[in-house]
């Protein structure tokens, strides 16, 4: 089973199908600033190009190395608990979502939006920001997206789509919003569980966050496929 496990399955779940109707404009409003500041930087991380390009020097140049090592990069991140709740933190100033959900969110946009940057898509564009949100949801739920008609294709058609279908922000946003949440929710029963053991609690969250942070960034750098830069 994925790392969602069963516990997400039991509780989070239904937390998670409510979320996106008590409060569809808190969901669409989290997820949309954690992704603008994830583009756009936050406290200790610059924006998500910048952080790419440094990458991509280091690399030589070679952008397949450099897309690696932004995925490493940001699977550190997310298994970093203090650093994911303080970047958090700053979201939920904004909006009334916990920290830890939110710095998680914030950390996956940003590895997407670079593994993006690096294969030639434009960061500012509409189209691309809902294909980094896409991916962030994973090929499982997308594919289930698609087969229910809630989704026109998979992210890189929703990157380098004729034109911006503006109904997608709000849908990509909810399923977003609903995706994290119910990781949060099976997430708190594991470590609560875990708690039984010294010290397997907390090395669970962070392996959960680093391996669903990891299998997002595979996803995405398969998914973005490479353009030409212009």
């Amino acid at each position: 089973m994925s790392a969602k496990g069963i516990g997400s399955q039991i509780v989070g779940k239904q937390v998670a199908t409510r979320a996106p109707h008590l409060a569809p404009q808190l969901t669409h409003s989290f997820v949309r600033e954690a992704l603008h500041r994830a583009i756009h930087g936050i406290g200790p991380l610059p924006p998500a190009a910048e952080a790419a390009d440094k990458q991509l020097r280091e690399q030589q140049g070679d952008v397949e190395r450099g897309v690696h090592e932004v995925i490493e990069n940001h699977v550190r991140y997310a298994g970093a608990q203090g650093l994911v709740n303080g970047l958090g933190g700053v979201l939920t100033s904004v909006v009334t979502i916990p920290a830890n959900i939110t710095g998680l969110a914030l950390i996956q946009a940003r590895m997407v939006a670079g593994i993006a940057h690096l294969r030639g898509y434009d960061l500012e564009d509409p189209r691309v920001r809902n294909a980094i949100l896409a991916c962030m949801l994973g090929g499982d739920q997308v594919d289930s997206l698609i087969k229910r008609k809630l989704l026109p294709a998979p992210p890189m058609a929703i990157a380098t789509a004729p034109v911006h279908d503006p109904q997608l922000d709000q849908v990509l946003s909810a399923e977003v919003a609903s995706d994290l949440i119910t990781q949060a929710g099976g997430k708190r029963l594991a470590i609560t569980i875990g708690r039984r053991v010294p010290i397997v609690g907390g090395a669970f969250g962070m392996g959960i966050d680093g391996f669903d942070t990891w299998r997002v960034g595979r996803y995405a750098g398969r998914e973005l496929r490479p353009r030409a830069r212009r």
